[in-house]
């Protein structure tokens, strides 16, 4: 309880008007895809960039979110996180511990301090490599915190068909109930759509009930027009999410590429009522940056997209800065990481 008011998560959306995603077992939406439309892809190929980094760059300036609003939307942020560790020398014992981060994200005394301790305030995934999911499945099974894949030759997509088919197949067997797949950045550069939407539907069927997130590697793809075409057609194929990056790129997730994105969603659910979820990944790593994010999605899609089932952060080092935000909020004094450990 700070200065007579307790924080609290944001509310559930209130609009009623908007047809409600279909569940799947894991109780996230599911979108059925569509047929590719080649004239559809042709009406959304010019895009203003010099507009929408306009609109980007109005965001920080006209909303100023402080004191328990702004804890609020970090606590927001932090519900809809994809707690992630995709390192090389990543082992069972780190994802064991990332796992137990996830199951209690914050220290107990900030819980306390902030009014919410009788509430379930969790990262929505973790997210790991392949060898470890069936590890993340069993720690993490019975809290409702969802297990993702990274999958289809991570980060760069250039297996055979075949051999990245077989891993998402592997992934869902071990307990991913989400898979991030990548797609070959060169079809879209080649404009080779119907090959793309050929691959990315059959992901689609391999991931069975698992939520299918795409990435597309935004900062390989050169421009504003492929990152709007490539996600029209990832939607089209069947993709429940589309993700900006690996997080391994030289640029990652950038707030015109997000808008160009969040768009193009807004775009599909008004022509077939299906709504798609957004994932930005790589580089967000301050509290400052996630707020940037949700008011983007609140202002262009609506509190809809406020939701884990509909928005997701792929993050590492987030939650750290999120955590010592709050402690700030409390006690007025920011505190050192290593206080807030990740694993």
């Amino acid at each position: 309880m700070i200065g007579g008011a307790s924080v609290h998560p944001l509310p559930r959306s209130a609009d009623n008007t908007a047809k409600p995603p279909a569940p799947h077992a894991g109780g996230l939406s599911r979108n059925p895809g569509m047929p590719l439309d080649l004239g559809w892809l042709e009406a959304m190929r010019h895009i203003n960039r010099s507009a929408l980094e306009r609109r980007v760059d109005t965001l920080g300036k006209r909303r100023s979110i402080k004191k328990e609003h702004q804890a609020a939307w970090l606590l927001r942020a932090l519900a809809v996180m994809d707690l992630t560790t995709l390192s090389s020398d990543d082992t069972p014992d780190r994802v064991l511990r990332l796992c137990a981060k996830a199951r209690n994200p914050l220290r107990p005394d900030l819980m306390a301090g902030l009014g919410i301790e009788d509430e379930e305030i969790t990262p929505a995934a973790v997210c790991v490599y392949h060898p470890f999911v069936s590890i993340a499945a069993e720690a993490l099974a019975g809290t409702g915190i969802h297990v993702a894949a990274v999958s289809t030759a991570f980060p760069h997509g250039l297996a055979p068909l075949p051999t990245r088919i077989a891993e998402i197949r592997a992934s869902v067997e071990d307990g991913a109930d989400e898979i991030d797949v990548v797609i070959p950045r060169g079809l879209v550069l080649g404009a080779h759509w119907e090959e793309l939407y050929d691959e990315i539907a059959q992901f689609r069927a391999a991931c069975g009930q698992a939520h299918l997130k795409v990435i597309l590697g935004t900062g390989d793809l050169a421009t504003l027009r492929n990152v709007t075409l490539a996600s029209m057609v990832a939607m089209m194929a069947g993709a429940d999410f589309i993700k900006t990056s690996t997080g391994k790129e030289s640029v990652n997730a950038t707030l015109p590429v997000g808008l160009a994105m969040v768009r193009c969603i807004r775009a599909y659910h008004e022509h077939t009522g299906i709504h798609i979820g957004f994932k930005p990944a790589g580089g967000i790593s301050t509290a400052k940056a996630s707020l940037d994010w949700l008011v983007l999605m609140n202002e262009e899609l609506g509190r809809r997209w406020l939701e884990p089932d509909l928005f997701r952060f792929g993050a590492s080092s987030l939650l750290t800065d999120i955590e010592r935000q709050l402690e700030h909020h409390l006690t007025g004094r920011y505190s050192a990481a290593h206080r807030h450990a990740m694993a």
